[in-house]
């Protein structure tokens, strides 16, 4: 069962509450994280402290507690959890305040850090692959909100995963208006193609994911180039291998898209090697 901690006071599941009128409840108006720990101990938590601070600065939420405040809590509730590998969400919301939007009317933020377990796919997918399909529904056009915010506001990636769904894939990618790949719908992406590995650049609309971040470390430590470049569909068809990276997906290898194979159709040995590689990074 989950590990709540609430604006300082850890509940369990059945007895965390939060009200009503909190503008993350009434127009998603907040920020969270996703973050891992492994072992015990929390993988690249000052990445993420650092993204959710970004995040929320560039909403002008004020967060009510000292960054240390925060950290702290995360790692008690790894503790007390009991889990050897578990999942943390730190969510900022705009706080309690009426039906109307205007965030004035919003004291205080709210601060919730959930700890529990995560598991997006069944295990044999990480070396059979993930079947992939285009979703429709397009990435939210960057000027409106800056992707490189982690907002509570998903809809566009939750109505896309709904046609994967559909479908009958394990997941999607999604496009710009211009038809250019950008990411899963929750993943950031990656191509191979004759030992290049290439995946979407920041400026493509995406957001910049910290597993994104330590895979094109490791990619590159271990002898490979690594190119942050715009790609389209034809890129990841002809692919040898395509992969996601995403906090709660780890490294999960693309088997095919929109019925098209992927390379061999099966993970493929860079995706492998990555995935053992991020293995023992986050063990260290």
């Amino acid at each position: 069962m989950a590990l709540i901690w609430l604006d300082g006071t850890w509940l369990d599941q059945s007895s965390a509450k939060i009200s009503v009128l909190d503008h993350g409840v009434l127009y998603g108006d907040g920020v969270f994280e996703g973050i891992r720990a492994y072992g015990g101990k929390v993988f690249r938590l000052d990445e993420h402290l650092d993204r959710l601070w970004d995040s929320a600065r560039a909403v002008r939420i004020e967060i009510p507690y000292a960054r240390e405040e925060i950290a702290g809590a995360i790692r008690q509730g790894v503790t007390q959890s009991g889990l050897d590998d578990a999942y943390i969400r730190p969510i900022v919301t705009r706080g309690v305040g009426d039906l109307g939007i205007d965030p004035r009317k919003c004291p205080r933020a709210t601060v919730i850090v959930i700890v529990d377990r995560i598991a997006i796919w069944p295990p044999e997918r990480y070396q059979q692959g993930l079947t992939v399909v285009t979703a429709a529904t397009p990435i939210p056009q960057r000027e409106s909100l800056s992707p490189r915010v982690k907002s509570l506001n998903y809809l566009p990636h939750v109505l896309a995963k709904i046609e994967g769904n559909n479908a009958g894939a394990d997941e999607v990618i999604m496009l710009d208006a211009s038809g250019y790949v950008c990411e899963g719908s929750g993943q950031n992406i990656f191509v191979v193609k004759r030992g290049l590995i290439r995946t979407p650049p920041p400026y493509a609309g995406i957001l910049v994911g910290v597993t994104r971040n330590a895979v094109i470390e490791l990619a590159r430590e271990a002898g490979h180039e690594v190119r942050e470049e715009i790609i389209n569909r034809y890129d990841v068809y002809t692919a040898d291998e395509a992969f996601f990276t995403g906090t709660a997906s780890e490294i999960a290898p693309i088997r095919s898209l929109d019925g098209r194979p992927v390379g061999a159709g099966k993970a493929g040995p860079i995706t492998l090697d990555l995935l053992d590689r991020f293995h023992i990074l986050v063990r260290r």
